[in-house]
């Protein structure tokens, strides 16, 4: 295992609406907003999920290593489906037990632990996977201020956004995270957590068989705790969930950017299997979705299985359980059918978030890690190269490598960039769906169920 490698790693452990009022109606051509934009992620920090509001999963700060092996080992209070984020010296860490901790980078000792509630049994839920549930998607920092944003699923069954002081552990706030008329019993909070417009953003989709009453959803509420939170509801009759661990993307100018599972209809347009694409104050500026969004719907074959990525160039990359790899335009997203390209890129679907770095996005698939050459002039791809034979996790670059876990084997694997071949393979033991590394300063962190577990190649 001696390849040139840049990176320490560690190891912690991830479930799926109808007619619209308008459901033919092309959302209103809005001049972009002129609201702030999302700040680059720092040199000093992973804050949240694939290091930056594009999601593009790149860390600069990791040099090359030599000879990777395992540093420590830290056992945690619950299952981990969170990304772990980084800031200054700590790693932090959310579990299903509604636990959030702060570990030393270094050695993995606890610096702090905060509980913020009692988790929802399996029991009291009409159908889902994971027991008990408790923070599920991936909290982010605001690195300004040093507060960890979370949404916690707690006693007797509702949503929370929770703000933690990240030096000390400290509960500042906590306020309702479920709005009006939305039972929080059939919404699983899965999706990653996103800081912009002085506001976090909370995606919603279903739990696991698709019981109940859901619809996606996207809840903002105000960083320091005031007044009462926003909402967007996905205009179907049920269903088009915003569930995959990417989240919510934030464009240059503010705007979010999610894409939904299947809604429940065949015959009228509903946003499910849909890009949309929304203002700050959440309301919808464009939207695209596939030409077979029927069939997708009718036969669970979610667009919403994977997040956005936002590309340098003035596109967007999206993907789905059928596998197909659409470029969209950034400025103009398309309608139905409006893609800019559209090619498959795998046979097994593509799950979570992927990872992109100049011209390359690394799409992890059900069937092996694909890395495709993107063009923009006209906008298309090409295979560079593809990894068969693993399950991918959603992948990352640092030092030189794309790493990915494969979910299958409970495996971190690392891949030369330019040819794809194989430069690392270390076991963390059994993982969740759907885990992903995280990079930074010569680290890097993954989840293994109820582990966090590092590697250094120092």
């Amino acid at each position: 295992m001696s390849a040139a490698i840049g990176l320490v790693l560690l190891a912690v452990s991830c479930s799926g609406a109808k007619t619209p009022t308008s459901p033919t109606a092309t959302p209103t051509t809005a001049p972009p907003t002129t609201a702030a934009p999302p700040p680059p992620a720092s040199n000093s920090s992973w804050p949240t999920y694939h290091a930056n509001m594009q999601r593009t999963g790149v860390d600069t700060t990791s040099p090359a290593m030599q000879d990777v092996h395992q540093a420590w080992t830290s056992t945690l209070d619950g299952a981990i489906y969170a990304e772990p984020l980084v800031e200054g010296d700590r790693v932090f860490v959310a579990t299903e037990n509604d636990s959030v901790y702060a570990l030393s980078a270094s050695t993995g000792k606890i610096a702090w632990r905060t509980n913020v509630g009692d988790p929802i049994p399996r029991s009291m839920l009409p159908c889902g996977n994971i027991d008990p549930t408790g923070i599920t998607g991936t909290p982010a920092i605001d690195t300004d201020t040093g507060t960890l944003y979370a949404v916690a699923f707690v006693q007797p069954g509702q949503h929370e956004f929770v703000a933690i002081d990240s030096k000390t552990g400290r509960l500042l706030w906590r306020k309702p995270a479920d709005t009006p008329g939305m039972d929080p019993l059939v919404h699983q909070q899965r999706g990653a957590l996103a800081i912009s417009n002085g506001r976090v953003y909370a995606p919603y989709g279903g739990l696991q068989g698709d019981c109940g009453d859901y619809h996606g959803q996207v809840v903002g509420m105000s960083l320091d705790g005031s007044g009462v939170p926003s909402g967007f509801q996905v205009p179907s009759e049920r269903e088009a969930g915003i569930w995959a661990s990417a989240g919510v993307a934030v464009d240059q100018f503010g705007n979010l950017l999610v894409t939904t599972g299947n809604g429940s209809s065949t015959l009228t347009y509903d946003y499910g299997d849909t890009v949309i694409k929304l203002s700050p104050n959440l309301k919808v500026l464009d939207r695209w979705a596939p030409s077979n969004w029927r069939d997708l719907n009718s036969g669970d074959v979610d667009l919403g299985s994977i997040g956005p990525t936002i590309l340098p160039n003035g596109l967007l990359f999206q993907s789905g359980k059928e596998g197909v790899g659409y470029l969209l335009r950034a400025d103009h997203l398309g309608g139905v059918g409006g893609a800019a390209f559209a090619k498959q890129a795998c046979d097994g679907g593509a799950w979570g978030g992927t990872a992109a770095l100049a011209s390359r996005v690394f799409v992890p698939c059900g069937d092996g890690l694909v890395a495709l050459k993107v063009g923009s002039d006209p906008p298309a791809f090409t295979v560079a190269w593809q990894v068969g034979g693993i399950f991918a996790g959603p992948p990352i670059v640092a030092g030189g490598a794309v790493w990915t876990v494969d979910i299958v084997s409970g495996r971190l694997l690392a891949f030369d960039l330019k040819t794809g071949k194989q430069l690392l393979s270390q076991e963390v033991g059994p993982v969740e769906h759907f885990t992903t590394p995280t990079a930074f300063d010569g680290r890097l962190y993954v989840a293994a169920t109820d582990r966090v577990v590092a590697f250094t190649g120092v």
